[in-house]
């Protein structure tokens, strides 16, 4: 297992509530460790590269109407 960690920028975080709604984009995500947004639209995520992507990640993050600047 490796895990991966990296901060990225995203759009369409404006307030808690909007935190609240990418943290169910994400969740039940397989491979995802751990998810870590703020209000500056900064997200730390952690993920087993085995299991699954960053692209997979920020694919799901686009679902939920967050997209990476």
């Amino acid at each position: 297992m490796a895990t991966q960690t990296e901060t990225i920028q995203v759009t369409g975080i404006r307030c808690e509530k909007c935190v609240m709604r990418l943290a169910g984009t994400l969740q039940g995500t397989d491979g995802l460790e751990y998810a870590n947004a703020n209000l500056m639209g900064q997200v730390t995520l952690s993920w087993d590269d085995e299991k699954t992507s960053r692209d997979a990640l920020l694919g799901k993050l686009a679902l939920g109407g967050f997209r990476e600047l």
